[in-house]
Formats: C-alpha cells, sequence, structure tokens
C-alpha cells in the first residue's frame, strides 16, 4: 500500500514540475492591475465584455505554446535566436526595453502586496511592502531558485484559485447573463478598458517568458519529457481567475453602483453584503495575485535583461539574480515614495511597450515558422492563421495606443 502510496505521489511530484512553467505565466500575468481592470469591466458594463477575457486568454494560450514550441525545439534562448536573427543591437534593445516596463509596473505589484495586507492586519502599507519585498530578494539567493520559485506559485495559484471561486459562489452569479456576456459586444464608453484587458490579459512578454521557464525546468530536469501543451493549464486558470473576478464584480458591484478604483474596492463592498470573512477572503487572493507577480514581473525583467547582455537569461545565474532584485527594489522605492506609479512613468512605459511588444510578436511568429529552428515543432498552417489574427491584434492595439498616448 505504501508503496502505491509512494508511486503515486511521485507521479503528483512530477505532473506539477511539467506543469511548473505554465503555472508560473498564469501567476506572474495575474497580478493586481489584471484584477483592477477586470473588477472595473464588471462593475461598469456587468457580464457584457465577459467575452473579452475569454478572447484574450484564447490568443494568451496560442502565444504561450507557441513559446514552448520554440524552448522545446532548440537548446538557444529567445533573445540568443534574436542576435543571429537582427544582430546583438537588436536583442540588447529588446533586453533592456522588457527590464524598463517592468521595473516600471512593479511598483503597482509592490502597492497591492502593501494594501491587501494592510486592509487585513491595520499594520502600514509600506511595512508589508519592505517585507515582500526583503522576502522576494532573500528567495533569490537561495540555492535552487527555480525550484522555490516553482513551489511559491503553485502555492499562491492555488490560494487565488481557492478565494476567487469561495467568492464566486457567494456572489450568485447569473448563469444565464453569463452566457449572454459571451456573445461579442461593445458597450458605450468601454473601449478604453477593452484595450487595456486585452494588453494585460494577452501578454506577450508574458508568453515569451515561458519560454525560459520551460527551459530552465529542462536544465534541471532533463529527464522529464515536456510537451507543448503543458502549458495549457496554466492559461486556463489564468482565465478562470480573470474570468471569476470579472463575474463576481458585475454580481456583486454592478448593481450596488460602485465606481471601481482598484482591486480593494470588490472587499468593500464584499463586507456589508457577507461579512468580513468574505471581504477577507477576496484580499488574501488579491495579495496571491500581488506577490506573485512581484516575484514573477521582477524575474521576467532581469533574465530577459541578463539574456541580452550575455548571461544566457538562466536564474542560477548570480548577474541574473542581482537584475532581478534591481527590479523589485526599483519598485519598493517608487511604491514607498509615490504610494503608487505616478502618471508619467506609466506613460512612458507604456511608450516602451507599445515598441516593444509588437516586435517581440512579429519575432515570435517569424521564429516559430522557421523549419530549420522549429522541426517538428514548426507552427502548423492552422496556429499560422490564429497566431496571424493575434499578431494583427497586437499591432492593432499598438495603432490605438500611439494614437492615445500622442495625438489624443
Amino acid at each position: 500500500m505504501g508503496a502505491i502510496d509512494k508511486d503515486k505521489s511521485g507521479k503528483f511530484a512530477r505532473l506539477l514540475q511539467v506543469l511548473g512553467p505554465g503555472i508560473i505565466t498564469a501567476a506572474l500575468v495575474f497580478g493586481p492591475s489584471k484584477m483592477t481592470i477586470t473588477s472595473k469591466l464588471g462593475a461598469s458594463y456587468g457580464y457584457d465584455l465577459l467575452w473579452a477575457v475569454v478572447t484574450a486568454i484564447f490568443f494568451m494560450a496560442v502565444f504561450t505554446r507557441m513559446a514552448s514550441r520554440i524552448a522545446l525545439a532548440t537548446d538557444q534562448s529567445f533573445l540568443s535566436l534574436i542576435k543571429e536573427r537582427w544582430g546583438k543591437p537588436v536583442a540588447v534593445l529588446v533586453g533592456i526595453g522588457v527590464f524598463f516596463v517592468t521595473a516600471s509596473f512593479q511598483a503597482g505589484n509592490s502597492t497591492g502586496v502593501g494594501i491587501s495586507l494592510a486592509e487585513t492586519t491595520g499594520i502600514s502599507s509600506k511595512v508589508w511592502v519592505l517585507l515582500a519585498n526583503a522576502l522576494g530578494i532573500t528567495l533569490l539567493f537561495f540555492k535552487g531558485f527555480y525550484k522555490i520559485l516553482e513551489k511559491i506559485m503553485i502555492l499562491l495559484i492555488v490560494i487565488m484559485l481557492g478565494s476567487f471561486i469561495v467568492t464566486f459562489f457567494l456572489a450568485k452569479p447569473s448563469a444565464g447573463s453569463m452566457m449572454k456576456g459571451l456573445a461579442p459586444a461593445l458597450p458605450e464608453g468601454s473601449l478604453g478598458l477593452v484595450i487595456a484587458l486585452f494588453a494585460s490579459a494577452f501578454s506577450i512578454v508574458g508568453a515569451l517568458y515561458q519560454s525560459y521557464m520551460v527551459q530552465e525546468r529542462r536544465r534541471l530536469s532533463p529527464h522529464l519529457r515536456q510537451k507543448p501543451s503543458d502549458s495549457l493549464p496554466g492559461i486556463l486558470i489564468l482565465g478562470i481567475m480573470a474570468s471569476i473576478v470579472l463575474i463576481c464584480a458585475a454580481s456583486v458591484l454592478h448593481p450596488a453602483g460602485v465606481v471601481v478604483t482598484n482591486a480593494t474596492d470588490m472587499s468593500k463592498t464584499l463586507a456589508p453584503l457577507f461579512g468580513d470573512y468574505a471581504a477577507h477572503l477576496f484580499l488574501v487572493g488579491l495579495f496571491g495575485a500581488s506577490f506573485s507577480s512581484l516575484i514573477g514581473n521582477a524575474s521576467v525583467g532581469g533574465t530577459l535583461l541578463g539574456d541580452a547582455l550575455g548571461y544566457k537569461g538562466q536564474l542560477s545565474s548570480n548577474v541574473v539574480r542581482v537584475l532581478i532584485a534591481l527590479v523589485m527594489i526599483i519598485g519598493a522605492f517608487v511604491a514607498l515614495q509615490f504610494d503608487k506609479a505616478p502618471l508619467e512613468l506609466i506613460v512612458l512605459a507604456q511608450s516602451v511597450t507599445i515598441l516593444v511588444v509588437p516586435f517581440i510578436g512579429i519575432a515570435m511568429y517569424s521564429i516559430s515558422n522557421d523549419r530549420k529552428i522549429m522541426g517538428g515543432y514548426v507552427n502548423t498552417p492552422l496556429t499560422k492563421i490564429i497566431a496571424g489574427i493575434g499578431l494583427l491584434l497586437l499591432l492593432t492595439l499598438a495603432v490605438v495606443n500611439i494614437k492615445e498616448l500622442f495625438f489624443k
């Protein structure tokens, strides 16, 4: 009996290892900004924009799977492939761009951790910002950081899923309204939020990072059989969590006419309806989303800049770890100084994102269509069509953002 139990636990551990890269991607993408945007969508427009979440997650799944196939097809990192194809200066610019964008948005993750714990404990959010970042930086320098990162992300995903599912059942959403929300419609005044959702949920940088995580897992466990589809459960979880937050906001906030300004507005509305237990449960989910993004977002920026500078983007590299820590320090500093990222910093980060993201999307599409690099992992005709539509969507979002930022 004991041998059977041991075999089952061994199989479960191997399953978690295989799914680990996809879960890391889901956890780092689902941050406080995603919770705020989906809460706003539900609070402002009810269930009407549920289709937008499903569509964004669908394209996220396509590009994340593409990144997994690139990682499985070659031992070279993504930026190494870019160096070969377009030259080292281009790879360095992409690495610097991603580092800057992640550092700029890191303040939101620090603030989310601080607010969620401050609302729960009554202790100043600045104390929690310092403690959370100190913990994150300390974890970086443990031996086997990737395995620690994988375990933390899985734990935080379980915490988030649990808290949001319970909130979902407390909110008692309308099944009929949810089905209607899957039919594409664009309510008046919703375009800006829908664009923000697609930019956030269809995270091309998050999808790209999947390739680094798959290669990191392969380095640590070369015997482990990995498939491109291993990334899909993580992205499905991402979609479920984003959908639940929107649905809960549509059920609870929309009828009450609550205007959402940040992710904690949901908890404040839950308390009088369902008691402090529900409010604290939602704050636990917010903490999970914020802390997972705090570590994950920093890892993306540090890894890609490290790779661009010639350190192969491996989490075992001390230079990469220092760069990840630097993202956390920048985010904590901004959060402590301004309580949130200043508008000028966000606008500048969005400007860099507009330039970097479409290029990464084009590069991923180009590389994954190259049979010399990809071999049997090359894009199928159907994937070429779907990913091509996703790429057009990315480029359209970039044009709309340029118009909003510079010509409004």
